[in-house]
């Protein structure tokens, strides 16, 4: 039985907001996604769950949080990406719920995207490869946080009372098993690769594991783009579409506009170099509290 043609998605969203577990998700795929973006004049947010504090066997969790976070936010540089938010969920046991839910919705709402980048929510990778619990819970709560942030009436006092956002037209979940589209991200596989090498010490402690070498993306994405309709590489995703509500973005409090957790990156110059390399990937892919408690655990 052949395999559906996956359809091709090249529009260009204004604002999106990339809502993930851990540091590095988005590294693995779906940062060649953001950089055409941000290359064509989107504007993106990155948001993770938690600050990926139990990801490195070696390093007590304190300093992998200190550490991880400071490398989430160089990659997200890397690719056009100044603000990066940490919710301070525990790494490892993030548990799929109101709390994060809401934490979701108030991130949808203070920076009103057209479209949110997530990573894979589904059980599995495919062919019997289980997906972590993380990855599972943050997807679906943030997909059910695209409603959530449109209702009045749903977590009304969250953020201090920042006004519903109903304005989300798709959800794209890079990596997922029941992928239905795909991006062609040829001209950013470099930028992607370098995005990823910024987790150094993350990368350090997987020691011999294939996913230790940045290099294996570019592999990645290009076996993708061969697959999808012979293109130097792609970004494959499950796309979901909503019925947005557009209307006029209301001025924001200061309390609620910047995030009590915001990390801020330097703007990069938007003039790229076109990869000399192709590109394809399907790609394993958070909204503030106040503290930045490092603790919790975390399994890959």
């Amino acid at each position: 039985m052949s395999t559906p043609a996956l359809e091709l998605h090249d529009r260009v969203p204004e604002r999106v907001l990339a809502v993930v577990a851990h540091p590095d998700d988005l590294e693995y795929g779906a940062a060649a996604l953001v950089a055409r973006w941000t290359g064509a004049g989107a504007e993106v947010v990155y948001v993770l769950a938690t600050r990926g504090e139990a990801g490195i066997d070696g390093m007590a969790p304190a300093e992998a949080a200190r550490v991880r976070t400071q490398e989430q936010v160089a990659s997200a540089n890397v690719v056009g990406v100044s603000t990066v938010e940490f919710l301070d969920h525990p790494d490892g046991t993030v548990e799929l719920g109101l709390p994060l839910r809401r934490d979701l919705a108030v991130a949808i709402r203070r920076h009103r995207p057209d479209t949110v980048l997530l990573c894979n929510h589904r059980e599995t990778w495919g062919r019997g490869r289980l997906n972590s619990p993380d990855h599972r819970h943050v997807g679906r709560a943030a997909l059910e946080a695209i409603g959530d942030a449109g209702n009045r009436w749903i977590f009304p006092d969250a953020g201090g009372g920042l006004p519903p956002h109903g304005g989300v037209r798709e959800a794209l979940v890079c990596g997922s098993p029941l992928a239905t589209h795909v991006a062609d991200v040829t001209d950013t596989v470099d930028l992607a690769v370098a995005s990823l090498a910024e987790h150094r010490a993350y990368l350090e402690g997987l020691r011999e594991h294939p996913m230790a070498d940045p290099e294996v993306l570019r592999d990645w994405l290009e076996l993708a783009g061969r697959q999808a309709q012979g293109r130097g590489a792609a970004v494959t995703f499950e796309l979901f579409s909503f019925s947005a509500r557009p209307g006029p973005t209301p001025a924001l409090p200061d309390r609620a506009r910047a995030g009590p957790t915001a990390r801020r990156a330097p703007r990069r110059s938007r003039r790229r170099s076109a990869a000399p390399r192709s590109v394809a990937v399907a790609v394993a892919v958070s909204n503030p509290v106040t503290s930045h408690r490092p603790g919790g655990v975390r399994s890959r």
